[in-house]
């Protein structure tokens, strides 16, 4: 999985007024949660569109007042009106213990069921995944080659080597419809 580098400045007073103020210089105040400790901390606004504002998932390395710390974005807090984020908190990530986190879906291949006239829908972007840091992969591949007009394909169906899907089983990843064209097509030809 790819890592990204972050300053971040620690911080040593907590509370709300303290929390607008970072705001108002241009901060994000953060926290990294995990393995026994909290560590609060704050990040340039700037710096954050490059692991907010994208479709991939990343580690990222915090070098917080020459401390280095690794984690994955755990959840965002939005400002309800100006949509400005607000807070962020990260799970510290520790070497041989499973980490839980987003990774985006691709698909690959061409359907059978696209080749018969049908569309091919990703019903799901991303799929929640635990494992070791070294073993997460940057996506999860899967193989549409044989989707069938009408199946899909669910989170059970999935194998990945080194990672457990957390994502509820029953979930549907992707689907290929019928399409109104091709329906009009079946009905002209049984006629």
């Amino acid at each position: 999985m790819q890592t990204i580098k972050l300053n971040a400045a620690k911080r040593e007073t907590f509370g709300k007024k303290e929390s607008k103020i970072a705001r108002k210089a241009g901060l994000v105040p953060c926290a990294i949660y995990g393995n026994g400790e909290t560590l609060h901390f704050s990040i340039p606004e700037s710096e954050l569109k490059q692991i907010i504002y994208t479709p991939n998932s990343y580690i990222i390395e915090f070098d917080i007042d020459g401390h280095t710390e690794h984690g994955v974005m755990r959840e965002v807090q939005y400002h309800p009106v100006k949509d400005n984020v607000l807070h962020i908190d990260f799970y510290r990530v520790v070497p041989g213990k499973p980490v839980a986190i987003d990774i985006p879906v691709k698909l690959t291949g061409v359907s059978e069921g696209v080749k018969m006239g049908g569309k091919l829908i990703l019903s799901k972007r991303k799929l929640r995944v635990s494992g070791a840091a070294e073993f997460l992969p940057d996506e999860l591949v899967v193989d549409v080659t044989t989707l069938e007009l009408g199946k899909s394909i669910f989170v059970g169906d999935l194998k990945y080597d080194h990672l457990t899907i957390l994502t509820p089983a029953t979930t549907a990843v992707c689907a290929v419809k019928m399409t109104r064209a091709a329906r009009g097509a079946a009905a002209a030809a049984v006629k």
